[in-house]
């Protein structure tokens, strides 16, 4: 047997059996956005502008983000502890939401619009009026799929509110469960 066959039949091996290692590349830019979907629940204080009321209340939370950064939450609010006279409101809104990631921790801002229902003293009547919510906060991750929602801070402004505009600002904190 030739040494020259021996080396061409060897080298060929080694070229072939390094097809296999080709599959580590750089996955292309536009598969590289993925979707993070997580679900979660807040306890949140806000202090509304409506007789100066401090005002005690849960949230639900759906959060949609990508790997660049960009997403969109959706938010659903009841402020109904601490109640006086029985004024209480409810929040549903949506909106993009931009966030970074340093180590464990993730910070973000939001811009939510929706609607809100507001109930007037003794039940004197309800309005549903446009809600315009901008907000940031910060999440920590404490596993792979549970983060917790370490501070959301958001600015309520209700411009078509009954008796000129109401606004309102409140603090959350909560956890989040990623879906897939």
């Amino acid at each position: 047997m030739d040494v020259r066959a021996v080396f061409f039949a060897a080298l060929l091996a080694v070229c072939l059996a390094g097809l296999g290692l080709a599959s580590g590349q750089v996955v292309p830019s536009a598969d590289s956005g993925g979707l993070k979907l997580t679900v979660g629940a807040t306890a949140t204080g806000y202090a509304l502008d409506y007789g100066d009321r401090k005002m005690l209340g849960v949230a639900a939370i759906a959060d949609a983000d990508t790997n660049r950064r960009i997403g969109i939450e959706a938010e659903a609010e009841w402020l109904i502890f601490h109640q006086t006279a029985n004024v209480h409101t409810a929040t549903y809104l949506i909106g993009p939401r931009y966030h970074l990631t340093f180590g464990r921790f993730q910070p973000y801002a939001k811009g939510l619009v929706g609607f809100g229902r507001f109930n007037y003293p003794y039940n004197l009547g309800q309005d549903k009026d446009l809600v315009i919510a901008p907000g940031g906060g910060v999440d920590f991750r404490l596993t792979r799929r549970v983060r917790l929602r370490l501070a959301d801070f958001e600015y309520q402004y209700w411009p078509q509110f009954h008796y000129g505009a109401l606004s309102s600002f409140g603090v959350s904190s909560g956890v989040r469960v990623r879906i897939f």
